[in-house]
């Protein structure tokens, strides 16, 4: 019978192995006849007809890089994404648009847009910037997040669904705390920092926000809050007052409520609105409109110049980790290498360094800072900071000549810890688990899990802390040439608003990714130019089919859990902590 089962279960094994080989080759098929398809369309090009509409969806996630994908606008979850517009793309696209006579107007829908406030800005002010063409902008949903409302004032019509809804409430950042859970397991955490702001490691140690934290969280959050405020009042023809009372006393509790405060302008449903565009754009309410997706209209107008000179942007988008990294997180090698190339690459005139990053390992971080030195040695070298480049986001950008950041963009951070967790109490207590060691010398432990820290222990760690957060700011006072009193009186770990930012000389200048390259343009000299997109993304058919266990387990936690996986990230990157870091409580939710 062992055998019977034995047999039948490794057949059952071999079925499965097979079929998991077979559909891999039929999607490599598939998805090489979807490539083709998709190259043929490039080559064909795409022209916008007589009486177009660019139609906009910009709810998902709005990422800094375009993502390509061989299936299309087809959704694997968490195999592979639908192909989506970066930032950079978008911006792009509205900008030919602008002066495209072909192109009558707008469309755009937006209900919950998967965004930083920097990178609502970006695409909010390339909104603007179209409408100085004269052409109109008409925004409909069934419901606006703020987020939403925020990029839909831009529009010269804005609906709302007859039973849809709109929030107007205010801004709110939750941080949960592990302490009490911790203590009920058994586990310690031992803290080691430097910067009574550096707020990475308080849910580890306290059961609410210390007080300078609190001090900190309200002034960047009232900065982002009436930055927002202020645009949408300005674009709508109120005060700010009227949205703060709006948001104070939940005026906004049905969508009549949004047409009397003047939040929108009519409700309609969406074939109404669509009767509205057509008498807009003069013709007959029997006509279709004719939409064209963002998507086609990019491929469209991809930049084809023909110049030998060109401006590398180096995209530095998430955690930062020694290792060679992925399109999702900065990998020390990966970035320091699309650095060296561009830094020695001799048609390339100039370099933007496009950072959005929370931070992560400060020797990782400091690997990319060397190789941001010696490229501005060599030319032009601009950061563009996206929704946050705080603690090692802000170590890999401090060398550069200038630095743009949005108004409502999260930097600073200046500061550096570390933490072990002491897991013997919980072993022994919980599991009743004992641990004996053995060591050739006094410490050779150091820095286990398995028992706490002596007091050299934590002394000898404690320094190795501060000696790294002297390098920190050391390196900050030099890249923006000021004292490191001045930084330390400025860093300590505090978080600041891009707004607040410039006024103390962490950021030079206020503007997205298309305001550095044009800076890096006139520093080099250059009226032509194309650009170069560096570090080289993976093809999205090798990564559906090289993505490892982890990968796939990571993806498809991130499709489940939603914003709720942030939680399940932050304890995953305390057990995956090496070294000192210089990292951004990046983990809080801001809605």
């Amino acid at each position: 019978m062992k055998q019977f089962f034995g047999a039948f279960f490794g057949s059952c094994l071999g079925i499965l192995i097979t079929g998991v080989v077979i559909t891999l080759i039929v999607i490599a098929s598939v998805a090489s006849m979807f490539s083709d398809a998709i190259n043929m369309k490039k080559d064909n090009g795409y022209t916008a007809k007589e009486n177009t509409v660019l139609k906009i969806n910009l709810d998902g996630d709005i990422k800094e890089r375009s993502i390509e994908n061989p299936f299309g606008d087809v959704d694997l979850g968490p195999f592979m994404p639908k192909e989506t517009l970066g930032i950079g793309d978008i911006i792009e696209s509205l900008k030919f648009a602008k002066t495209d006579k072909n192109i009558k107007g707008i469309y755009l829908e937006v209900s919950n847009p998967v965004a930083g406030f920097a990178t609502l800005e970006e695409v909010r002010n390339a909104l603007l910037d179209f409408k100085k063409s004269g052409k109109f902008i008409y925004t409909y949903s069934e419901g606006y997040s703020q987020k939403a409302y925020y990029l839909a004032t831009t529009a010269d019509k804005l609906y709302l669904n007859p039973e849809g809804g709109l929030e107007i409430k205010g801004l709110s950042s939750q941080m949960m705390f592990f302490k009490k859970m911790l203590e009920k397991t058994g586990v310690e955490v031992q803290i080691f920092r430097h910067g009574k702001f550096k707020s990475a490691i308080e849910p580890f140690m306290l059961d609410k926000m210390s007080e300078a934290n609190r001090a900190q969280v309200e002034t960047y959050l009232g900065s982002l809050w009436n930055h927002m405020v202020n645009g949408m009042a300005k674009s709508r023809g109120m005060t700010s007052k009227d949205i703060n009372d709006m948001a104070n006393n939940l005026l906004i509790r049905s969508p009549q409520d949004a047409v009397k405060y003047k939040l929108v302008d009519e409700l309609k449903y969406e074939d109404e609105v669509f009767s509205a565009i057509k008498k807009n754009i003069k013709i007959a309410e029997t006509d279709k409109i004719t939409f064209a997706s963002l998507t086609d209209y990019t491929e469209a107008n991809t930049d084809t110049k023909v110049s030998k000179n060109k401006i590398a942007v180096i995209y530095a988008v998430g955690e930062i980790e020694s290792g060679e990294g992925d399109d999702e997180k900065i990998g020390s090698e990966r970035i320091a290498k699309a650095i060296k190339d561009a830094r020695l690459d001799k048609d390339v005139k100039a370099i933007v360094l496009r950072v959005n990053s929370p931070g992560g390992s400060a020797l990782a971080s400091d690997v990319i800072w060397r190789e941001t030195v010696l490229a501005q040695k060599a030319k032009p070298f601009i950061v563009s900071m996206g929704d946050v480049a705080a603690s090692g986001g802000y170590y890999i950008s401090c060398a550069a000549d200038r630095i743009f950041a949005q108004p409502n963009t999260i930097t600073g951070s200046i500061g550096v810890f570390g933490m072990i967790p002491n897991a013997q109490k919980a072993l022994s207590e919980k599991l009743g688990i004992t641990i004996d060691t053995v060591n050739t010398n006094k410490h050779s432990d150091v820095g286990t899990i398995l028992r706490g820290a002596t007091t050299v222990e934590y002394e000898y760690i404690q320094q190795s802390v501060e000696h790294i957060y002297d390098v920190f700011i050391t390196k900050v006072a030099t890249g923006r040439k000021t004292t490191k009193n001045n930084i330390d009186s400025i860093g300590q770990g505090r978080v600041w608003s891009g707004a607040d930012a410039i006024k103390i000389n962490l950021v030079d200048e206020l503007g997205g990714i298309n305001d550095a390259i044009a800076y890096a343009a006139k520093q080099a000299k250059l009226n032509e130019y194309k650009l170069l997109e560096l570090p080289k993304q993976k093809d999205p058919l090798q990564e559906l089919l090289g993505n490892t266990k982890e990968e796939m387990e990571t993806r498809s936690m991130k499709s489940n859990l939603g914003e709720t996986y942030l939680y399940v990230k932050q304890i995953k990157n305390v057990l995956q902590m090496k070294g000192v870091q210089a990292r951004l409580p990046y983990e809080m939710i801001i809605e």
